[in-house]
């Protein structure tokens, strides 16, 4: 009788543990916030669609099955709802970072970008956001305008010689970064034991992180040799007071590498694609491209910036190429404070992750009619819900340090790259179509095709 029972022992255990897992899912405080019904249990299919690539259209669809509150993991819950996005992401910071940006930056020590600190961010933006503000970076002009000249240079060689310009040729690739960083997030342990024992196939994470840190301290070093060459006139670039804070012994050398490093990451690539797609929504619609031409007709030939900011239909085009096509339109996640939550009629416990993504507020069909459509003239009067939904650059205290920055180079580029090449259209050699553009993101947006191709009437 004895032996009888303990060969069920196994079984009944089996049993007890599937109905306390079940049992888990079912009365967890986040079952009733819909989603599809595996989420209660697992995010595993959320972590695949995110090391796809897709996760943010994934993400999207089920908001348009579900509505503004979905589950998507037994811990998370994505928002696409105004009134909850003002609480989320508030001033008052009460909802901070998760780890989710640590595993995305692959450092252990919190950047600017990545720090669940609150304190500590404060004191980074200080820091930082003088040198990025407006005002100061009147002074970086000509040395952006030099840069966007020359890769019009490049682009009016290309157009000779080959007949057309591959206009993320100047983009670097997106796609083993986004990758690689998918990696991090979906399978942080993994990363962590690659670092002990070199597996090749997670080993290339590693030494991604290695090299991009090691440029970030290389920069560093170089700018602290100008300085003790020429202390008088140190370079005016964004780590002036970073320096300075180091000799006051607020900042060490290596929380200025973890910095830099992030800056680099931040801003290799965010405003080259907005860029390309830019370029790629206007080239397609030869209506829209002339009226952008025929504006760009009316400045000065010394015109400046500002001469730049008064062009309403190229700042729509930003705006709109921003609203479609943002840089980093994916999940933000912030972590429910202690004591918890009511949104939107669901109580959310303490510790929940909780997050808004770009991409599917700037799609709200309520916010912005025909929401797939391309049409820069919504921006001519954009209502105080369009104002609100819009953040491409996040939200609140932990919006983007570097986005006037970003506006000032979306606006040069497009201009300049219009004034030269007033008829241009895309091109269809080499089998370049829309396909090509379609969207790969990661944490930030990229075109599969890692080409856009364009070529100018004749």
């Amino acid at each position: 009788m004895e032996s009888r029972v303990a060969d069920h022992v196994p079984k009944l255990v089996g049993v007890a543990l599937v109905v306390t897992f079940i049992y888990s899912g079912l009365s967890n405080p986040l079952s009733e916030v819909p989603g599809p019904w595996y989420a209660k249990w697992t995010d595993l299919v959320s972590k695949y669609q995110y090391y796809k690539g897709n996760k943010v259209f994934y993400v999207h669809n089920l908001h348009k099955k579900f509505g503004p509150y979905v589950r998507i993991g037994p811990n998370e819950v994505s928002v696409a709802d105004l009134d909850a996005t003002r609480i989320i992401y508030s001033t008052k910071e009460t909802f901070r970072k998760t780890i989710f940006y640590r595993h995305l930056t692959a450092q252990p020590m919190g950047n600017i970008f990545s720090t669940t600190d609150v304190d500590y961010h404060r004191k980074l933006r200080r820091l930082m956001s003088a040198q990025l503000s407006e005002s100061s970076l009147k002074s970086l002009l000509p040395a952006i305008t030099s840069r966007i000249e020359l890769a019009i240079q490049r682009m009016k060689e290309d157009m000779q010689t080959r007949g057309f310009v591959d206009k993320n040729q100047y983009i670097r690739d997106l796609e083993e970064v986004g990758v690689l960083s998918a990696v991090r997030i979906a399978f942080p342990r993994v990363i962590a034991f690659a670092r002990k024992y070199p597996l090749p196939i997670f080993q290339k994470n590693v030494e991604q992180a290695r090299r991009i840190l090691g440029y970030a301290e290389q920069s560093l070093q170089r700018y602290q040799s100008l300085i003790d060459q020429s202390p008088e006139v140190p370079k005016q670039i964004f780590v002036t007071k970073m320096f300075k804070a180091r000799e006051d012994e607020k900042l060490s050398f290596s929380e200025i590498v973890i910095n830099a490093q992030g800056l680099i990451v931040a801003g290799s690539d965010t405003t080259s694609n907005s860029l390309t797609y830019l370029l790629w929504s206007v080239c397609r619609r030869p209506e829209l491209r002339d009226a952008l031409v025929k504006e760009l007709r009316t400045l000065p030939d010394d015109f400046t910036e500002h001469d730049l900011r008064e062009l309403p239909l190229l700042g729509q085009c930003v705006e709109e190429t921003l609203r479609l096509y943002s840089a980093a339109p994916a999940l933000l996640p912030r972590e429910v404070p202690q004591g918890g939550v009511q949104l939107g009629g669901y109580w959310l416990p303490g510790g929940t992750t909780v997050a808004t993504q770009a991409y599917t507020m700037h799609r709200h069909p309520d916010i912005f009619p025909n929401p797939d459509e391309f049409n820069p003239y919504r921006w001519a009067a954009p209502t105080k819900a369009m104002k609100e939904a819009f953040m491409p650059f996040g939200r609140g205290p932990r919006i983007c340090i570097g986005l006037h920055l970003a506006y000032i180079e979306l606006r040069l580029a497009a201009a300049r790259f219009f004034q030269e090449f007033p008829t241009a259209y895309i091109s269809e050699r080499e089998g370049m179509s829309d396909d090509d553009m379609s969207e790969s993101v990661y944490f930030l947006m990229s075109p599969k095709g890692q080409r856009c191709l364009i070529e100018k009437a004749s």
